[in-house]
């Protein structure tokens, strides 16, 4: 008889994103986003590289001081670099904000890894809904 283990898990993990869906209404979050770790280095590459083209290259990216393992001001992404700033942010700890030049801002909930699927289900599910409150500018 022949026995096997369970499947292996994926060597690059699924990037767990969802996008709010388009519109012209201004947004106080664009999308939900849950990193497998807090290593910035590690999970943002993967990130970019799924956004949207119409979003740009995003130049800048700003994370919650407190949340994120240390990085660099700036790292390579696809070839283009990349800013990243770090802020105490006690209005938003939750989130990452995506800045492209001539193409806008996007602001991101990021769901803690360590988050349960259970919990992080209706989490994404809010941050995406088009009852959204509006952001204040």
């Amino acid at each position: 008889m022949i026995t096997t283990g369970p499947p292996a898990p994926p060597a690059h993990p699924l990037l767990r994103l969802r996008l709010a869906p388009d519109s012209t209404l201004p947004r106080r979050l664009d999308g939900a986003w849950w990193p497998h770790s807090y290593d910035l280095l590690a999970e943002l590459p993967p990130l970019l590289a799924a956004l949207p083209r119409g979003w740009g290259h995003i130049a800048s990216v700003t994370v919650n001081s407190g949340a994120w393992s240390a990085a660099p001001g700036r790292m390579l992404v696809c070839n283009q670099v990349v800013r990243l700033r770090r802020a105490a942010a006690p209005h938003a700890p939750d989130t990452v904000v995506l800045l492209s030049p001539g193409h806008g801002r996007w602001d991101l909930l990021v769901v803690p890894p360590d988050t349960t699927a259970e919990e992080a289900e209706p989490l994404m599910t809010a941050a995406v809904d088009d009852r959204g409150r509006v952001r204040q500018e």
